[in-house]
């Protein structure tokens, strides 16, 4: 309890541009290796980089995201940053330093004191390098270099993040901003959103940080908490043992959940920055950024509160995971349009529940739902308007719906479904069942609950499962007063 944790995170996020940041090559994941490495990206004599325009705008998109136009900088510097690694071609990275595009901004998270908002110093365009393969060579490495040239933005926090649960909320807040805003597809397994953890540990109380160590490319929100928390007990244990924390890069092994030491961690000018020679700097207009500013998406937040206000009597935690992420998001917002009242709940409680169970069992994305948002919702429609009942619709039409096997309308008359609201049919039922269940009637008189339900259940029998359970309920009720 005497100590505290300091953690700032640096996020690589490739943009989502069909091409390279310096070439025409494809980024699409998958392709056999080094089928889409083009003679830029592997560094051929007398090749000059050209810039994706596309690259540009998504950095303009994310500084509006994070700050307005405040901190997008008119003028930024591509650098080289000089290091010998061997999925590095040019024996160099083109990145920014001194000058990169966004400047400042922040991200607002909710951590366990509240709502934070920890400041962004920067964000800066730069390339990918290949990637080394280890596993499939005997006692050699391969290298491919299908990832060289990927468009990256590199996204700096200040170290103002308390502990690995706050620099998960951050992380996660920080991958649904680039989501949601058509920046990066946030997908981590393929390495499109890679975070690297920097941890210190200090006494309460002082305001100088500790010495600070890296933790590089954690690719999961649980493997971060875990590096980050174990980093953390292994600096404040090596202190109180008398030692000292040396400045270096850190692996975690998520099978022995530790940290284990890479190589000493580098300085700015171990890197030897400066200008690149073969590119100009870049200049951004206010015309480009009002330009990206009109063409982006609405970002996940505002969704949110827009459908919040449209759609008030929907309880807040099941509208909360109907707008989980984008995608579903997008999707409820259009099973919900046109709706109100018990049918907008009814479509976000389908949503949450059976159709989400579903997609989680067969391990589908929401993008790859078999039900189309305007379906589900006339499913809701006929739940609210009596056709069938809720359970019914649950247990038989969606999984129908799912199959393939038709509409809603189709479904219920084709199976027979379609449930029983006339009031006198209805009566004539729980007549025939009081007169047949006097013990029962008894029990329920006597203060014994359960009698009822065993009631509602023979009624809800003798029709089938077609009569209306509410006004089952309702009916029931008022015959037993009497």
């Amino acid at each position: 309890m005497a100590w505290e944790i300091v953690v700032g995170i640096e996020t690589h996020a490739h943009l989502l541009t069909k091409s390279k940041i310096f070439s025409g090559a494809s980024t699409a994941f998958g392709a056999a290796p080094n089928t889409q490495a083009s003679a830029v990206d592997i560094a051929l004599p007398g090749v000059l980089p050209v810039l994706n325009k596309g690259a540009v705008e998504m950095a303009i998109r994310f500084g509006l995201a994070v700050g307005g136009p405040g901190v997008i900088s008119r003028r930024s510097v591509f650098a080289r940053k000089n290091y010998f690694y061997p999925d590095l071609p040019k024996g160099y990275q083109i990145s920014q330093f001194e000058l990169p595009v966004v400047t400042g901004g922040s991200v607002r998270i909710e951590t366990e004191a509240g709502p934070r908002t920890i400041r962004l110093t920067r964000a800066h365009l730069e390339e990918d390098a290949g990637k080394s393969l280890h596993e499939d060579f005997h006692g050699m490495s391969g290298i491919d270099l299908n990832r060289a040239g990927t468009p990256l933005l590199e996204i700096v926090s200040e170290p103002e993040l308390r502990g690995a649960k706050e620099a998960v909320a951050y992380a996660r807040k920080l991958h649904e901003i680039l989501t949601s805003y058509g920046i990066c597809d946030g997908n981590m397994q393929e390495g499109s959103f890679r975070c690297d953890a920097n941890v210190s540990v200090r006494k309460k109380g002082d305001s100088k940080l500790g010495t600070r160590c890296e933790i590089k490319n954690l690719n999961s929100f649980r493997f971060m908490e875990q590096a980050i928390e174990f980093e953390a007990r292994r600096q404040i244990e090596l202190i109180e043992d008398g030692g000292q924390v040396t400045q270096e890069t850190r692996l975690y092994d998520a099978d022995k959940n530790e940290t284990r030491s890479m190589r000493t961690k580098e300085d700015a000018q171990d890197y030897r920055y400066f200008p690149d020679p073969d590119l100009l700097p870049l200049v951004i207009s206010e015309d480009d950024i009002e330009r990206v500013r009109q063409r982006m998406p609405m970002g996940l937040d505002a969704i949110r509160e827009g459908l919040r206000q449209k759609y008030p009597s929907v309880a807040a935690g099941n509208l909360a995971v109907a707008t989980a992420t984008v995608g579903i998001a997008n999707y409820s917002s259009a099973a919900l349009t046109g709706t109100s009242g018990d049918t907008s709940t009814t479509v976000v409680n389908l949503i949450v529940g059976p159709l989400s169970s579903r997609l989680n069992n067969e391990k589908l994305e929401i993008s790859e739902c078999r039900i189309p948002p305007g379906t589900l919702r006339k499913l809701a429609e006929r739940i609210s308007d009596g056709s069938v009942s809720n359970s019914t619709a649950v247990s038989t039409v969606l999984p129908a719906m799912w199959a393939g096997e038709g509409s809603p309308d189709e479904i219920i008359e084709k199976k027979g479904l379609k449930q029983v609201s006339d009031a006198g049919a209805i009566e004539k039922i729980v007549d025939e069942v009081i007169a047949a269940g006097a013990k029962l009637v008894e029990d329920y008189r006597a203060g014994k609950k359960k009698a009822f339900n065993a009631l509602v259940g023979q009624v809800m029998k003798a029709s089938r499962g077609k009569a209306n359970p509410a006004q089952v309920n309702e009916i029931l009720r008022r015959k037993l007063k009497g």
